[in-house]
Order: C-alpha cells, then sequence, then structure tokens
C-alpha cells in the first residue's frame, strides 16, 4: 500500500489560504469578545453598588445587546443623576417606559429636580409618574405648586407635619413657610411631640420642643430627665401639671416608663392623674392601656375604659379589642369593634370577631349573617367563619387548559425574559419587580397562564404568588403546590408531624425556593439560620458522615422538620405556638400565653409582633389548603388551633433563637415580653 503525498501549495496559495485562516480567526474572537457576559454584568452591579462611576463606565460598551441591558443604562445615570443631561434622562424614559427601572428613574430625576429646584422640568415630568408619591416627592410637588399657587398649599403639608416620624428634606421648607406664616402653633408643635414620643422615636421629641416659643420651651435638663429617668419622673411629687410644658413632660415620662414596667407605671400615674385637665387625663388613661395591652397585662380592657372618648389611631382601636379577647370579655369585643372607623371595621378580623360577641349575646342570626358573609373568603378568618356556621373548606380548582403556543407568546415577552434572567442571577428583588410589572394588568386566565410559565420555570415564588391574586377563577395546585414532595414528606413523617402543617409553614418561609437566603441569613426551603442548623445538626442521630449546604432541600427539611418537633415537644404540640416559636422564637411564644386557658385563635390574633401574628395566621390557614391537596383526613382549624394553656409550661431551655425569627421591620416599637 502506497501513502499519496500532501498536497504542496504555492507560496501564493498558502499566504491566501493562511489570511483566510486568520480573518476566520480574528472574526470568531471578535464575536467572542463581543458577546456580553452575565460576569460583566454582575461586575457592571458591583460597580453601581460601590459608585465607581468611572469604572462603570468603561465596562458598559461590552454589556450592549446583553438582555439586562437597560439596567446597566440605568446605573450609569443614576450615579451621575444630579448632572445629567435632560434629554438623556428622557432617551432612557422614552426607550424603556412602562418598565420598573424607568418608573424608578423618574421618581428620582423628580425628586433631583426638586433638590435643584428646577420647576420647569419638574413641572414637564411630573405628570407622568407613576404609582403614589412618597413623602419626599409629595412635597416637592407642593413646593412647585407653591409656586404658582401661593401659601394656599401650605395646608396640605399639615398631614406631613402631624407624623412621628422623621420627614425628607423636601418637606423642612414646607414647614418653616408654616411656621413664619403662624400656621404652625404651639399645639400642632406638641401634637407632634406626642406623635414622636410613641412613635419611639426621642431624638425627634428633642427637635421638635425646640420649635416653642421660649416662654413655652422646656429646659433640655427637664426633657433629658423625662427620657432617661422616667420611672423618676413620674412620681407624684415631681410632676408638674400646672404648665403645658410640665404636663407635656409627664406625659411623656410616662409613655417611656410604661414600656418597661406598664403595672408599675400605672400605678405611680393613678397618684396624679385626676390634676390633669380631661382631655391629657384621656390621652395618659390611653397610654396606659395601649402599652398594657400590647404587653399582654391581664386586665388591660379594664384600662381601656378609663379612655373611653380619647381620640383612637386604627392600631389602638385594634388592641383594645385584643385586650378584651384575652380578657373574655364579649360585651367590651362588641363594643370596642363598634367603635372603630367603618373601614377599619370591615377588616375580616374585626368582622369576624363582632360575629363572635354577637353569637355570646345570644344573638345567633345576626352573627351568622356575618360568618355567611365573611365564609367565602379563602382565609384565615373565612375558614373560621365556615366552620362557625358548620361547613367544612372545600377549595375548588378551575385548571387553565395552556396549550404550547400561549405560553411561548407569553415567554416572548422582553420583561418576562428579564424577569428570568434577574432570577437566574439571584436578582431576586429586582426579578420581583419586573414580574409585577408583567401580571399587574391580567386577568384570572393571565394569571393562571403566567403562574404556569413561572412553575415550569422553576420561578415557584412568582407561580405562588401569581396564582394567588385571582379573584374568581382558581388553581389551588399552583397556590398550594407539593414541590419537593418526596423530601418534605418524609422529613415530616421521621418527626411525627402533620405534612399539611409542614407544607404550610415552608410554603410562608420560603414558597419552596431552596436557595433563597434573607436579609439574616436564613437559608432555604425552611429558612434555617447557620446557628440553628449547627444546633439540629448536632442533636441529629442521623447525621450524613458529609453535611450537604443548607440549600440542599432535602437536608433542609430535615433539620427544620426535627427543629419544629423538638419545639412542638415542648409547647404542648400545639402548632399555633410551634409556628409562633418558628417565627419569633419559643420563649417569645411561651411568654405570650395568658394567665388563664385561650382560644388558640385569640392567642394568634393577640400576638404583640404584626409580622408574628400575620405569620401564623397564614401559616395555619395553608395547612387547611394543603390538607386538602394531600388528601389528608379533614380537620378543622379551629381543633387545630385548639386551646394554649396558661402560663406554666416549661420553657425550652437548650433552644436556640427561631429559625429566619427576625420579627416585623417596626419590631423596635413593640413590646418584647
Amino acid at each position: 500500500m502506497s501513502l499519496s503525498r500532501p498536497r504542496i501549495l504555492s507560496s501564493r496559495g498558502t499566504a491566501i489560504a493562511l489570511a483566510a485562516v486568520i480573518l476566520v480567526g480574528s472574526s470568531l474572537l471578535s464575536s467572542l469578545q463581543a458577546a456580553p457576559s452575565d460576569a460583566d454584568f454582575l461586575q457592571a452591579r458591583e460597580y453601581f453598588r460601590v459608585g465607581d462611576g468611572a469604572k462603570l463606565e468603561r465596562l458598559a460598551p461590552r454589556l450592549s445587546g446583553h438582555p439586562l441591558e437597560s439596567y446597566v443604562r440605568y446605573w450609569q445615570i443614576r450615579l451621575r443623576l444630579d448632572a445629567a443631561e435632560p434629554d438623556v434622562v428622557r432617551t432612557y424614559l422614552e426607550r424603556y417606559k412602562d418598565t420598573p427601572l424607568a418608573d424608578r428613574l423618574r421618581i428620582e430625576w423628580l425628586k433631583a429636580l426638586a433638590r435643584r429646584q428646577q420647576w420647569a422640568l419638574f413641572a414637564d415630568e411630573y405628570p407622568r409618574r407613576v404609582g403614589t408619591d412618597d413623602a419626599e416627592l409629595a412635597c416637592a410637588a407642593m413646593q412647585w405648586r407653591r409656586q404658582a399657587e401661593g401659601d394656599a398649599v401650605l395646608a396640605q403639608a399639615k398631614t406631613f407635619w402631624l407624623q412621628g416620624k422623621d420627614q425628607p428634606d423636601t418637606c423642612q421648607p414646607l414647614f418653616y413657610a408654616m411656621q413664619a406664616r403662624g400656621d404652625l402653633t404651639s399645639e400642632d408643635i406638641w401634637a407632634r411631640f406626642r406623635l414622636a414620643h410613641e412613635a419611639g422615636n426621642p431624638r425627634l421629641a428633642a427637635a421638635i420642643v425646640n420649635l416653642l416659643p421660649a416662654n413655652e420651651r422646656p429646659s433640655q435638663r427637664e426633657l433629658e430627665r423625662a427620657e432617661r429617668s422616667s420611672a423618676a419622673a413620674i412620681s407624684a411629687s415631681d410632676v408638674n401639671p400646672g404648665s403645658r410644658s410640665g404636663r407635656e413632660l409627664s406625659l411623656y415620662a410616662l409613655d417611656r416608663a410604661l414600656r418597661s414596667d406598664p403595672v408599675g407605671a400605672r400605678d405611680a400615674y393613678l397618684r396624679w392623674r385626676d390634676r390633669l385637665p380631661k382631655p391629657d387625663r384621656l390621652y395618659g388613661n390611653l397610654l396606659v392601656a395601649y402599652a398594657g395591652a400590647r404587653q399582654l397585662v391581664p386586665g388591660a380592657h379594664e384600662w381601656f375604659r378609663d379612655a373611653e372618648g380619647a381620640p383612637m389611631n386604627d392600631v389602638q382601636h385594634a388592641w383594645r379589642v385584643r385586650a378584651a379577647l384575652r380578657a373574655g370579655a364579649w360585651r367590651d369585643v362588641g363594643r370596642a369593634i363598634d367603635g372603630m372607623p367603618p373601614a377599619l371595621a370591615l377588616d375580616p378580623a374585626w368582622r369576624y370577631w363582632k360575629a363572635r360577641s354577637l353569637r355570646a349575646a345570644g344573638k345567633k342570626d345576626d352573627a351568622d349573617r356575618i360568618f355567611g358573609g365573611l365564609a367565602t373568603e379563602p382565609s384565615f378568618y373565612g375558614i373560621l367563619a365556615a366552620e362557625a356556621i358548620g361547613a367544612q373548606l372545600q377549595p375548588t380548582s378551575e385548571p387553565l387548559a395552556v396549550n404550547p403556543a400561549s405560553l411561548a407568546a407569553f415567554g416572548a415577552n422582553t420583561a418576562v425574559q428579564r424577569a428570568v434572567k434577574l432570577s437566574s442571577l439571584k436578582m431576586r428583588a429586582e426579578a420581583q419587580r419586573e414580574w409585577v410589572y408583567v401580571v399587574r394588568d391580567l386577568d384570572d386566565d393571565g394569571l393562571l397562564l403566567a403562574a404556569e410559565f413561572a412553575r415550569r420555570k422553576e420561578l415557584y415564588d412568582r407561580s405562588i404568588n401569581t396564582a394567588d391574586r385571582t379573584q374568581r377563577r382558581h388553581d389551588f395546585s399552583l397556590r398550594y403546590p407539593t414541590y419537593y414532595e418526596v423530601a418534605m414528606s418524609q422529613a415530616a413523617k421521621q418527626n411525627a408531624l402533620d405534612e399539611a402543617f409542614v407544607f404550610g409553614l415552608t410554603r410562608q418561609e420560603s414558597r419552596f425556593v431552596h436557595d433563597i437566603v434573607s436579609g439574616a441569613g436564613a437559608t432555604g426551603l425552611m429558612q434555617l439560620m447557620p446557628a440553628t442548623a449547627k444546633w439540629v445538626a448536632k442533636h441529629m442521630g442521623n447525621r450524613p458522615a458529609r453535611t450537604p449546604p443548607l440549600e440542599d432541600p432535602a437536608w433542609n427539611a430535615q433539620l427544620g422538620a426535627y427543629y419544629l418537633h423538638h419545639v412542638m415537644e415542648r409547647l404542648d404540640a400545639l402548632p399555633v405556638m410551634a409556628a409562633a416559636a418558628y417565627n419569633a422564637g419559643p420563649g417569645r411564644a411561651q411568654a405570650w400565653r395568658g394567665p388563664t386557658a385561650l382560644e388558640g385563635a385569640i392567642y394568634a390574633e393577640s400576638i404583640p409582633f404584626s409580622e408574628t401574628r400575620e405569620y401564623v395566621k397564614k401559616v395555619l390557614a395553608n395547612a387547611m389548603f394543603y390538607q386538602a391537596q394531600l388528601g389528608l383526613p379533614y380537620i378543622s382549624l379551629r381543633d387545630r388551633l385548639a386551646t394554649v394553656q396558661p402560663r406554666g409550661a416549661s420553657v425550652p431551655g437548650d433552644v436556640p433563637q427561631a429559625i429566619d425569627s427576625m420579627p416585623a421591620a417596626d419590631a423596635p416599637a413593640e413590646p418584647n415580653p
């Protein structure tokens, strides 16, 4: 066999071939270099985060054509917004109109224009804004309107003055103008002083009193004593009710003292309250009753009787009802709800408890009418109302028949593509904002299509939340899915837990996003804090030789179920207390028991932390839907809630703080028994 000789090219042919290779190679290299990468995008985000505009400008051209190019352009403009040319901003707003970034940029630009007093540009752009004005923009708009309408606009700024929190800089010129005109009276200043100390904002309270005329203003020493030595400042010998300043400082000190010792502070207050004018006495009585109710003091409902006639806000109205519920004072429950503003009284919670108070008074027909109207709502109180008239939760699904063409058309939407891409890059907040814009105007069929698309893309949180929005046509398999069912069910059974309860809690914790990490560091399906996971793993007898990461669904479910079982063992095996402990910590859940037995629903409603209170209700309602989804025997919500026995059960000694136990955003202002 002979080998063929290789073909020898001429020098000219070799050059041509080599040139072709170089051209092809350089073209490929160029295309590879030009392709925008996710790594570059994430680097651009980091440059924006640290405010490095120069590096962002150098990197930005490489991201031309990236699916998230609009974010890069937004970051570029935002870093130089105060100096941005109007045409640059408007070009972006037009190119990316009807997107969350464009709407956000317009708001930020309007605020920047207000800071620079560029009212002509502000006037052109303000009518195009989307969404409700926040305080900063609303005050900026009042400044603009004042240019044309004069000082009559200032009357509307009173709403922003009468707040117990700091207000934006754009509001301050309005406040100064009001003060200069005499529109801010001493009464207005003391009113805001009260709001500030009620909100737990002593720094603002101190700043506000400095606006008083010199002859009405308390000294700095008097103010500091009321704040720092509040218990001493409310002794009868030190109270000076003869002046407005003396009364206000005494009530301020009372408010501070009530936070740590409501019973002792009330006892001191009773020695001098009769020396106060009636309006101030009623205000003091309300401070006492509200503090006692939030700290679950037995008999606080009776303290509210002394506050009859005092102006109350919505939160105080609600705690008046809760105090009466814990005391089993059904007549007071009904009277408290009747005294609410009509809009507040329509809340499902107060409709349910109003019906209960009517039934306790023997007015069954009136009660049943309220229960019947509420029973159609698929919520915690809707389920309880249905059970009150002998009905059972029977969720009926009407799934959408989804065809591939509809799904493909939905997925072709560039906003949907951005949401998917952002999710893949773990930019969850941005992905959620994009998704909200996608689904905000959809009807039920459109929502179910979107939910199914999200499910198939494993965007489980988006799928659940979207399916939750339907009004008439529901698909409960999308609302209450059983993702990771094998791992979840196995973990529940190994720890002798109700599967429906475990699924309901997991849905509330993570929406089944297995790798989600909270701001506090809680991770995975059941949102385990690292310290808690370490504690659980140490106590588990069947730990694997190599511990999986917390993002692993099966491992996370095992740890979470073990912890939940451990907590339930120490909290009378009551799901309502276990859910409270999971969110706020076992010690707190234990402390929220009453001195006498409480219905589980009353225990849940009177949890002092607003986040935990809503969390517990949602977890228990979720469990009701999951028992239907899983085909489990029916257990009523009332039976699940059961009865919470009085204080005295052992507090778990070595159980760490609950998984993802961060309380509500307003936790510093809430009682911490």
